[in-house]
């Protein structure tokens, strides 16, 4: 089965050739499908926030191959994958990665290792495998070869996972940890808008919310403008994540948050 489109998320940024190069392979192997770019600004090396992102985009994305390198291991015995999901294919190392975005996607069918050298640049760098291994994977694939024929099948319940963040909800208090930070500064946390309702928060509730220590007095509202300029709201995010924001500011510069940091929301009673 061939593809229309590769879906591309990386931690390369945009001040190197990194990306253009990748997407000139995939262009030289299969000049049809057409590239779709989620991000290339992931945090350097953060495996769980390029996790998260894509996770959060591939359920709104046509069918496709979707290529993803956050990659710090690369260059050691950490494998590279194909993951085949009902309506596509994930090819990326792993590290867990790819493994929410296969979930969002049905979850995985099948898994293959990419070792086949035909399906391969000629000359693999130990330090950039997302041009040597990843991009003609996915190139391929998105050409109809069958991902079978790349490499070995995995046992799907080998493949590596991220450890799950801890969050606890009871009623009027909720415990949790910076799950991931946007470029508004809006601070998502790993608990879900289920975990807000356990601890019977509903809007106009009041907060306080201590971040690693650093605290403020919030409202939880349904969106931004429920509250006034400046003001710190709670709220539940595109992604179904409880998440904290200033009203036309930035939380994560408020609390000079980073990702782990632990929260604890305590909510005023009716």
């Amino acid at each position: 089965m061939s593809y229309d489109w590769i879906s591309f998320t990386t931690d390369y940024g945009t001040d190197d050739g990194f990306v253009a190069v990748c997407e000139g392979v995939i262009a030289r192997i299969a000049p049809v499908p057409r590239v779709l770019h989620v991000t290339h600004t992931v945090p350097a090396q953060d495996v769980r926030r390029g996790a998260s992102v894509l996770a959060h985009t591939v359920p709104y994305l046509p069918p496709a191959v979707h290529l993803a390198v956050v990659d710090p291991g690369v260059g050691t015995e950490r494998r590279g994958v194909v993951l085949v999901v009902a309506e596509g294919l994930l090819v990326g190392p792993d590290n867990g990665l790819l493994i929410a975005a296969a979930e969002a996607l049905g979850g995985i069918r099948e898994a293959y290792q990419l070792t086949e050298p035909a399906y391969q640049l000629s000359r693999v760098s130990a330090t950039f495998h997302g041009r040597d291994i990843f991009a003609p994977a996915a190139a391929h694939l998105a050409a109809g070869i069958g991902p079978e024929n790349l490499g070995p099948p995995v046992d799907v319940g080998t493949l590596i996972r991220l450890p799950e963040p801890e969050t606890l909800a009871e009623e009027g208090k909720l415990s949790s940890e910076v799950f991931a930070i946007d470029s508004f500064g809006n601070i998502a946390l790993a608990a879900t808008g289920a975990d807000l309702d356990a601890a019977g928060a509903t809007p106009g509730t009041s907060v306080h919310v201590n971040i690693d220590g650093r605290t403020v007095n919030a409202v939880v509202t349904r969106t931004f403008g429920d509250a006034g300029p400046e003001a710190y709201v709670v709220y539940v995010d595109s992604a179904g994540r409880v998440a904290l924001a200033v009203n036309g500011g930035s939380a994560a510069a408020d609390f000079d948050a980073t990702l782990g940091d632990p929260v604890l929301l305590l909510f005023a009673r009716p």
